[in-house]
């Protein structure tokens, strides 16, 4: 039976949980790897001059999204396990230059947005330190419209639901022989056989 090659990317606004189920998932599932875009986002701020670094969202600079489009697509191609992708993309062209080329590639990705009400949201940016003014909650006026309407992906409400909770819907949907606008060339195979 042919090796599960997949990206399974994790989208949601800030504090939904979007890191905790990423790394929750990895240790589910046997020959996995958590890519983080936000290093190659510190990468370049940290390797910028003062006067250019660190101004708005490193989402808008277009090597950001290119270099994320191209280390997935070189993590593909070598790594025979998943890759998973904890990331809030709200930006419709964003997720065209990143998810929309590895789809037209033929890479194989489940894209879940993790959603929660604003309250929920915020209660578990309390949790993690983080007040109703701090930038991740400011976000979320941006983000929630989005993430709602407009990317697409399988959205899983969270609210009334514990990590483990999410990390098996994730699962079994993520293992279904079909789903909707998730790439090509499946090679799925049987939950047991991964986990």
């Amino acid at each position: 039976m042919r090796q599960v090659i997949m990206i399974i990317w994790i989208n949601g606004p800030f504090g939904v949980g979007k890191t905790t189920v990423s790394y929750e998932l990895h240790k589910k599932l046997k020959d996995s790897f958590v890519y983080d875009p936000e290093n190659a986002g510190e990468f370049i701020w940290n390797n910028s001059p003062d006067c250019i670094s660190r101004k708005g969202d490193f989402q808008d600079i277009l090597m950001w999204r290119d270099v994320n489009y191209q280390m997935l697509k070189y993590i593909h191609e070598n790594y025979s396990g998943i890759i998973i992708v904890p990331m809030t993309l709200v930006n419709k062209e964003y997720y065209s230059q990143i998810i929309g080329r590895l789809i037209n590639e033929g890479i194989s990705i489940r894209h879940y947005i993790l959603l929660a009400e604003r309250s929920t949201l915020l209660s578990r940016l309390a949790a993690r330190g983080d007040s109703n003014n701090s930038w991740p909650a400011q976000q979320m006026d941006r983000c929630l419209p989005s993430l709602e309407k407009e990317i697409m992906g399988i959205r899983i409400k969270t609210d009334n639901l514990s990590i483990e909770e999410v990390v098996e819907l994730i699962l079994k949907k993520s293992f279904e022989c079909t789903s909707h606008h998730q790439g090509q060339g499946d090679g799925a195979k049987p939950l047991k056989n991964i986990l």
